[in-house]
């Protein structure tokens, strides 16, 4: 066990120092930066609690009962700041005073149970007994309740946050959030983990400890690497058109509250405008953002917004099913025409993104389409 206290301390003073030492640049956007000093304070904290058990060795010396309390003292308000870490970087404008300060009444709470079973059990003080064990239980309960509401926040905000990009861009961006989805489901398994760790012993705490390390680690760089990469460019540019999308819905939708037969005016010079938008092809170019076509079409964002609600479309699976549309007519019109040549055309990135798109609307390729066709 002391090997692995001694790895713990080290790899948390290395995660520190990374966080610290990240290019300024690339942490300049206020969400990023809160989220960075929220992660590097909990790795400053870890690294002090496993420097106290490496230091005084409490298991290892028969101090059971401090280092269960040492260990709840601390993951209380680490696992706090990374959550909350995760929910600035998933849309700061969101975070409320409860997602704040719920880490604060939770260990308040768990270290008050700690101390009155330690006063009310009759053993020698810190001494493991009954009482102290439910007294720890009731405590590790607390930490998971305070865990299962940050994850239905993250998972809320995520969906949001997804459904954000898919009303901005013109393709799949999934990727550029799968590493928070695996930080999210590490964060809520980390409910279960903390308290095995602190009531096992022998190898299977070194097994849950390897795996709590494992996926801090996994947290930390991840992150790192997202900010240093466009993917962190690409969601802030949509969460400030989020940010004034709401706005602008908001004023648009007072203005217009007493309006119903204006509205509906509206909408029909936005199905015209996308008529006669569609009809000259604009569609056809690659990278456009929702604003940037809504820009083209000639309308208010906030109507194109609206008109593509009442379909109950996404701009994202709007764009791509116009593109799939062209791509058809192309291959039976176009026969000596590559799949790349399509691709480009109709406004796919390349040929592997138009081929997955195709076969996910139609069910199959585009040579299999083609065949089809022709043998009718």
């Amino acid at each position: 066990m002391t090997q692995v206290q001694f790895t713990a301390l080290v790899l948390m003073i290395l995660l520190t120092l990374k966080l610290l030492l990240l290019p300024v640049k690339t942490v300049d956007k206020v969400s990023l930066g809160k989220t960075r000093w929220l992660m590097t304070a909990c790795m400053a904290l870890l690294a002090v609690q496993f420097l106290i058990q490496y230091t005084l060795q409490l298991r290892n010396t028969g101090h059971v009962a401090q280092a269960i309390m040492l260990n709840l003292a601390v993951f209380i308000p680490c696992t706090n700041l990374l959550a909350l870490a995760i929910l600035y970087l998933l849309n700061e404008s969101h975070v409320n005073n409860v997602d704040r300060y719920i880490g604060v009444p939770t260990w308040i709470a768990a270290m008050t149970l700690l101390f009155v079973g330690l006063k009310t059990d009759g053993e020698p003080l810190m001494a493991q007994s009954p009482i102290l064990v439910w007294a720890e239980i009731g405590a590790s309960a607390l930490y998971a309740g305070m865990q299962a509401y940050y994850f239905t926040r993250h998972i809320r905000e995520l969906r949001r946050l997804r459904q954000a990009l898919q009303d901005y861009y013109d393709r799949d961006t999934d990727g550029l959030l799968s590493w928070m989805e695996v930080s999210i489901v590490l964060l809520a398994l980390f409910a279960l983990m903390v308290p095995l760790i602190i009531f096992t012993n022998g190898w299977w705490l070194v097994i849950f400890s390897l795996g709590i390390f494992g996926g801090i680690f996994y947290l930390i760089d991840s992150f790192c690497l997202y900010v240093a990469s466009s993917a962190s460019s690409k969601v802030a540019e949509v969460k400030e058109n989020e940010e004034q999308t709401e706005r602008q819905d908001q004023e648009e939708a007072e203005a217009d509250e007493d309006a119903t037969e204006q509205m509906q005016e509206n909408m029909l010079r936005v199905e015209q405008a996308v008529k006669r938008w569609t009809a000259e092809g604009g569609y056809r170019q690659n990278g456009i953002t929702m604003p940037a076509a809504a820009t083209a079409i000639g309308v208010p964002r906030y109507h194109l917004t609206l008109w593509l609600k009442q379909r109950n479309m996404k701009y994202t699976h709007w764009i791509n099913d116009l593109r799939i549309d062209d791509a058809k007519r192309l291959l039976t019109e176009k026969s000596g025409w590559s799949n790349e040549a399509i691709a480009e055309y109709c406004g796919f990135s390349d040929r592997s993104y138009f081929q997955k798109k195709f076969k996910e609307a139609t069910g199959m390729t585009p040579t299999d389409y083609l065949t089809s066709i022709s043998k009718k």
